[in-house]
């Protein structure tokens, strides 16, 4: 059995649902039932195929049925949910996923209880040891080695596995949510663990229940516990997008919650860090396999070869605008000081997932829940660590430094302890001073800080937790068995959940901000794309469409918004970016017009200088490329870069001695693989045919070019060798020449 096949099916059928293509979503659902086990599922589709046959006549035959919309939806829901039900019977029978192994055998557990079927609480194959828990005294710490203990801790995963495992959560389930809930006797990191379990069971199985619950668990209140819940809640009202309209009364209950300004600050809260999740590896995946390749594309090859863009040091005021540095702060109003977000991990989110990646080998995380487990001081991983002839003496610091601190997620306050124990004496003494101090420093912390931000313990723990779910689902040996919530676009902002729970234009703008901040240019575009109509003459809102634009390459649509800005409030900075698209996009003329303005408003900027100069040498005006370049010589007279063009230009000029001149003095430096072309050229033209080639076949043998790409380059270079004065004949017998040389 295809199980890759049947995961894409499952989802290609949810995707035809929510646009309502019901017969061929039946289409795909029995093909996916002919891979079934469950002779009753056949029976249930027959008999939606013959629901849908009939309102379907009703229809055609005009009878008025006034129930017909409710049938309607009922329908799409029973559809959803047998194609849950299908994938779940093909995965248990064919993945040889752990899920299902585990599920097999609890399954074989609880028949040995002579109870099949779990009805009631009563049912469950725990039920007597989850009785012996409860009863005891709640001031009872038992001995990590003790039986009661032992037991307790199996009782722990016998929970956490039901209500992982369990695929329709019925009276059992509820009433153990509801002992979880009121008994008191259980303590808030085990709780912790049997939320994250409802949330990974409806990940797995879509019920209303489910969703239901973690909104009970939220609103209980109970801190670290209530965290989880609305994160869990919140990724699976995303992740099951198309599905929240309908059940209304999922909808109708977020839409009452949203009323309570807490719930919507806690929603910002953990959708702006689910989106800031991305930032690990998209960013450099974007750039470097997405928007480099397609500027090089774009670029002329001759600021390739004269290595134009790096002439001068990067003028940060030519990149994002500075007059929008204060942009942020309605962006602050809104999510509550990104920038401390930031401090809580998400900047060092590279840094940590790399340093922590290679220690999660340990057995404690071949246990499934322990993925999950918030780092707490009694944790028997620390324990452990009280054995330890250095470490012992200072554990208890160490873990408490460890559990307060927020810059490091659970699981890998995790690793790092586990790890302790194999370091050099000298490392773990280290170690120890390191967490002293960080529980110094975390004690003086201003206890003002909470009445100044309210909502720090939330987002902290949210933060830990979200990173903690990351974690699992890019590093665990089960990450297979999981579809990966954080490797798609995560555009939350787009959701139903989020147009429920948020002022739109409002956490919009902020959102948008953000994006914008961390170069989401797509995001940023789609968010401040809607923000037009309501703001027609903000000028700083064109900028950053045209910005956005630009960085993904679209000069047509960048110039469109750059010129509207311009119409608003006329700055050098736009007028610059409105020459740099029409130059991208080859009307160099125009470009020229644009730099030439902004070069009037600004002379002294050698920016522009160099800009208006790259304008004149594409359109082969040489000499007066020239005036612009001797300008930045001039200004900058130890930059030796500026040689490089400096050099072509009176090449191209056929003024040989003095391009010679400054090839010489380029010399000095290090010499690419195009300066090597260039000055064999240069050597070609003064009729010194054997330095000519011998440079040219420096440029290959420097690695920089292929022997192809050298071909395509003296080629292209042609007609300007022809025009000063090389005999076009020799042209191709220079090359074979070559070519014969380098083998």
């Amino acid at each position: 059995m295809d199980i890759k096949k049947t995961l894409q099916q499952h989802k290609q059928l949810c995707t035809l649902v929510s646009e309502r293509k019901i017969k061929q979503s039946l289409d795909i659902l029995s093909v996916m039932i002919a891979g079934a086990t469950s002779g009753d599922l056949r029976d249930e589709y027959e008999n939606l195929v013959m629901t849908y046959r009939n309102m379907l006549t009703y229809t055609i035959e005009g009878i008025n049925d006034p129930e017909r919309n409710k049938i309607y939806i009922k329908l799409i829901q029973s559809i959803l949910e047998l194609s849950d039900q299908v994938r779940q019977d093909i995965l248990s029978h064919n993945s040889g996923w752990n899920t299902y192994w585990v599920k097999q055998q609890t399954e074989k557990e609880q028949k040995l209880t002579g109870k099949t079927i779990v009805e009631t609480v009563d049912d469950l194959m725990f039920k007597s040891e989850l009785d012996e828990w409860l009863k005891l005294s709640n001031e009872i710490n038992p001995d990590p080695e003790s039986v009661i203990a032992r037991k307790h801790k199996q009782l722990i995963k016998n929970i956490f596995n039901h209500l992982w495992l369990t695929d329709y959560y019925g009276e059992a389930e509820e009433s153990l949510i509801n002992i979880i809930l009121n008994s008191g006797k259980f303590r808030w990191y085990e709780s912790c663990i049997f939320t994250t379990a409802i949330t990974l069971s409806s990940f797995r199985t879509w019920q209303t229940e489910k969703l239901l619950y973690l909104i009970r668990i939220y609103e209980s209140g109970q801190e670290q516990v209530m965290e989880r819940a609305l994160s869990g809640l919140i990724l699976n009202l995303h992740y099951y997008n198309t599905r929240v309209m309908l059940y209304p009364e999922i909808s109708t209950r977020i839409s009452e919650m949203s009323k309570v300004p807490g719930f919507r600050e806690h929603c910002r809260i953990i959708v702006l860090q689910t989106i800031r999740s991305r930032e690990t590896e998209k960013l450099s995946k974007k750039l470097h396999e997405e928007i480099l390749p397609q500027v090089a594309k774009l670029k002329p090859r001759i600021e390739e070869k004269l290595d134009l863009d790096n002439i001068l040091p990067k003028d940060k005021n030519e990149e994002k605008n500075p007059d929008w540095s204060e942009m942020f702060s309605d962006s602050e109003e809104i999510f509550k000081t990104m920038e401390e977000l930031t401090k809580l991990q998400i900047e060092g989110a590279d840094v940590y997932m790399s340093a922590f990646a290679n220690l999660k080998h340990f057995d404690f995380f071949k246990d499934f829940q322990n993925w999950f487990v918030p780092f707490y001081p009694d944790h028997e991983v620390v324990d452990e660590i009280f054995r330890d002839e250095i470490l012992g003496p200072g554990t208890n610091e160490m873990a408490e430094a460890m559990y307060k601190t927020p810059f490091i997620c659970n699981s890998d306050k995790y690793s790092l302890i586990l790890n302790l124990k194999y370091l050099p004496s000298t490392q773990k003494s280290m170690m120890l001073k390191v967490f002293r101090m960080e529980l110094e420093g975390l004690q003086e912390m201003d206890d003002d800080d909470s009445v100044a931000d309210p909502n720090k313990k939330f987002r902290t723990n949210v933060t830990q937790y979200l990173q903690d779910i990351y974690r699992f689902f890019k590093l665990s040996p089960y990450k297979k068995e999981f579809e990966d919530i954080f490797s798609g676009k995560l555009d939350i902002y787009n959701s139903e959940f989020f147009r429920l729970t948020c002022n739109a234009t409002e956490a919009e703008a902020g959102l948008a901000d953000y994006f914008f901040s961390k170069d989401f240019y797509d995001d940023a575009l789609s968010l401040y794309l809607k923000q037009v109509n309501e703001r027609p003459d903000d000028s700083q809102l064109y900028e950053k469409i045209g910005y956005c634009y630009q960085e993904n390459s679209d000069y047509e649509n960048a110039l469109k918004f750059y010129r509207r800005a311009e119409m608003i409030d006329r700055k050098v900075w736009t007028i610059k970016k409105i020459g740099l698209s029409l130059r991208r996009l080859g009307k160099n003329e125009e470009a020229l017009e644009y730099y030439l303005q902004a070069g009037d408003l600004e002379p002294d900027n050698l920016h522009t200088s160099i800009l208006t100069a790259h304008c004149f040498l594409d359109l082969k005006e040489y000499e007066q490329a020239l005036k612009y370049y001797f300008k930045v010589e001039y200004k900058d007279p130890g930059n030796i870069k500026i040689l490089r063009p400096i050099a072509y230009c009176y090449f191209a000029l056929g003024k040989f001695e003095d391009s010679g001149k400054y090839y010489e003095r380029l010399s000095a430096g290090k010499l690419n693989a195009h300066d090597l072309i260039n000055m064999g050229h240069l050597a070609l033209c003064m009729g010194k045919k054997k330095d000519a080639i011998d440079l040219y076949r420096q440029s290959i043998a420097s690695g920089e070019l292929s022997k192809e790409k050298f071909a395509a380059i003296f080629a292209e270079d042609r007609n300007l060798l022809i025009s000063l004065g090389t005999n076009p004949d020799d042209l191709p017998i220079l090359l074979d020449y070559l070519l014969f040389i380098i083998g």
